[in-house]
């Protein structure tokens, strides 16, 4: 059950990979979505879904009985949830895990009823970006003895060779070669309306430095250039491709970014929502992002920039493969399998 609506789609993103996963691994697993009927991805889940009116968290009682019915062996909540919906998930035999990705969620799953129904909590960046346990939070956790806490820096499926190969043909792109270009959430953002369109236009400056430029998330960019492509949003699997054999990456600064650092990619950042100029800070002073703000003239010149200074790039791929941000998706499957075991 991630948070959804009509903007933003990085928690149905991380569930979603977290799901193919499980898919992958254990064939026979039953899994089951409950997502807003508004939210742009609502007619394309690829599982079996309970469409609700809203975000799940406004809908207990369509939870409820999608819980009772389905009475699944383990719950995940991101970032969505009521008190009453974990009790139903309890009532149902469930295991439960809530993911956090912002500090209001991150509060609530450090209530004390909250704690007594977790089985695990997991932050959904590196510790170094949502901060280590508070001196409440570690006596809270040391007294209650649960739930697990862990911090995952971003979540990919696994590498697929072939996959790849056809990925990058689609496009007619090679490895290392291109910018890969992705304002995120495929709908603009309040107080970033014209988000999309700025980052298009960024796109289209960078590939007329001849550079092979692909603008995802944007099936009409409503721009041109010799060098540009685009496309709508693309299934995990390829976009995990198109992320892990970019020669740089222009994002937004939620999971985008902690998904190309985790795949080892010199990355500029943006912040197209609230929430995302405090983590592009926090991985901008540890050094391996570059910051840009919402302008294209600017996204352009420190795309160039970093593209014809090696020195520069050098130590940006340094810095990075020092700071220990991994993929977490291993970490994951560990936690889920014991889950199921225990």
């Amino acid at each position: 059950m991630p948070v959804s609506g009509p903007r933003g789609a990085g928690e149905y993103a991380r569930v979603l990979a977290i799901a193919n996963e499980v898919a992958r691994r254990w064939p026979d697993s039953g899994i089951h979505f409950v997502v807003s009927s508004a939210a742009p991805y609502a007619n394309s889940v690829p599982f079996p879904a309970t469409l609700v009116p809203a975000s799940p968290t406004y809908h207990s009682r369509e939870v409820a009985e999608t819980i009772a019915r389905f009475r699944p062996t383990l719950t995940i909540f991101d970032n969505a949830g009521r008190t009453e919906q974990l009790r139903s998930a309890l009532r149902a035999g469930s295991r439960i895990v809530y993911v956090s990705s912002r500090l209001r969620q991150r509060r609530k799953a450090f209530r004390l009823r909250w704690m007594r129904m977790l089985d695990e909590h997991w932050v959904a960046y590196p510790e170094f970006v949502a901060g280590p346990p508070g001196p409440v939070e570690g006596a809270k956790l040391r007294w209650m003895g649960r739930p697990t806490l862990r911090y995952l820096d971003a979540l990919l499926p696994p590498v697929d060779v072939e996959r790849a190969r056809r990925t990058l043909a689609q496009f007619g792109l090679r490895a290392g070669e291109y910018v890969l270009v992705v304002p995120g959430g495929g709908t603009a953002h309040r107080g970033a309306e014209n988000a999309p369109a700025i980052v298009a236009d960024a796109a289209a400056r960078i590939a007329s430095h001849g550079r092979p430029t692909l603008l995802v998330g944007i099936a009409d960019p409503g721009v041109a250039a010799p060098l540009l492509q685009s496309c709508g949003p693309l299934p995990v699997g390829p976009f995990s491709d198109l992320l892990r054999n970019a020669g740089l990456v222009v994002s937004n600064g939620g999971d985008t970014m902690l998904q190309a650092l985790a795949c080892g990619r010199a990355c500029i950042a943006v912040p197209i929502a609230g929430d995302q100029q405090h983590r592009i800070d926090r991985c901008a002073q540890k050094g391996v992002v570059v910051r840009a703000p919402l302008d294209a003239e600017a996204m352009e010149r420190h795309a160039v920039g970093l593209l014809e200074d090696d020195a520069l790039r050098d130590g940006l791929a340094a810095r990075l493969a020092a700071s220990g941000i991994t993929d977490g998706m291993t970490t994951v499957m560990a936690a889920i399998e014991r889950l199921h075991s225990g």
